[in-house]
């Protein structure tokens, strides 16, 4: 059998790696990732094949896994969080349906097996470090414009902050984009609180992690980097301290039945 696992192992620690992604690294022979995703992963890499592709090398990563899995190699193509979620899963149907359109050659891709396994995504674990954020309506914007046009998402900021909804911002800055997130700030803030509890996860999962709670009025993008998940909560969002810590909880609506009753 010919196999492609399209795998997400979370993000970061190894612990988060779910036992279905675990089978699937164990049972390829080749993995195809971004070096760092590889290099979390340790023991696993001992008797396989790694194949490193660097950053903006997506394409070509999604390519030569959909090849060494044609050529009969079990592979595994590998990102962090889950990667159906702003990450390399598109890229493989994208690809596969490319070929059916002739646009791309891939001698065997038709044989292959592709079996795509989520991971936890950052924008979870942010939230549940903090207690829980994505308790109610939610969605999630990447403010990378390098393939996206700015005005497309500037268009889907405004839709979230009309339809009130908590938003995790993924790649939030840059080395060469400093600005968006300021600007996304900004249209937020005209329609919710200042106070609005925004949560800011660094290396979320890993040794390093940093979570920590601030406002939407007190967001400074310098605060911020490329390995940062910014979580910005609705206008219902509550912070608050139980006396040993913060915790940020999005309401689902209970305080009706809490305040009558269960039976009401």
């Amino acid at each position: 059998m010919k196999k492609l696992y399209v795998v997400g192992t979370g993000p970061g620690t190894e612990t988060m790696i779910t036992p279905e992604v675990e089978h699937a690294i164990a049972a390829s022979s080749d993995l195809v990732a971004y070096g760092l995703y590889l290099d979390l992963l340790g023991t696993r890499l001992d008797g396989k094949t790694r194949h490193d592709r660097p950053l903006g090398e997506e394409i070509e990563r999604a390519r030569l896994a959909l090849e060494l899995a044609a050529k009969g190699n079990t592979t595994a193509l590998i990102s962090s969080g889950d990667i159906g979620i702003f990450a390399m899963a598109t890229l493989v149907f994208e690809l596969l349906e490319r070929k059916q359109h002739g646009d791309e050659e891939g001698h065997g891709w038709d044989e292959v097996e592709i079996e795509v396994m989520p991971g936890i995504s950052a924008m979870q674990l942010a939230a549940a470090r903090m207690g829980a954020a994505l308790g109610h309506d939610f969605c999630a914007i990447s403010l990378s414009d390098l393939l996206t046009p700015w005005e497309t998402i500037e268009t889907r900021i405004r839709a979230a902050a009309l339809g009130d909804f908590v938003v995790s911002f993924y790649n939030p800055v840059s080395k060469k984009r400093d600005w968006q997130l300021a600007r996304a700030r900004e249209i937020l803030l005209e329609r919710r609180p200042a106070q609005t509890p925004v949560i800011l996860g660094r290396n979320l999962g890993r040794d390093d992690e940093t979570v920590r709670l601030t406002t939407l009025g007190e967001l400074r993008v310098e605060d911020v980097d490329m390995l940062t998940l910014v979580q910005v909560g609705s206008s219902a969002t509550r912070a608050f301290n139980d006396g040993k810590r913060d915790w940020v909880y999005t309401p689902r609506g209970y305080a009706r039945k809490l305040t009558l009753g269960d039976d009401t």
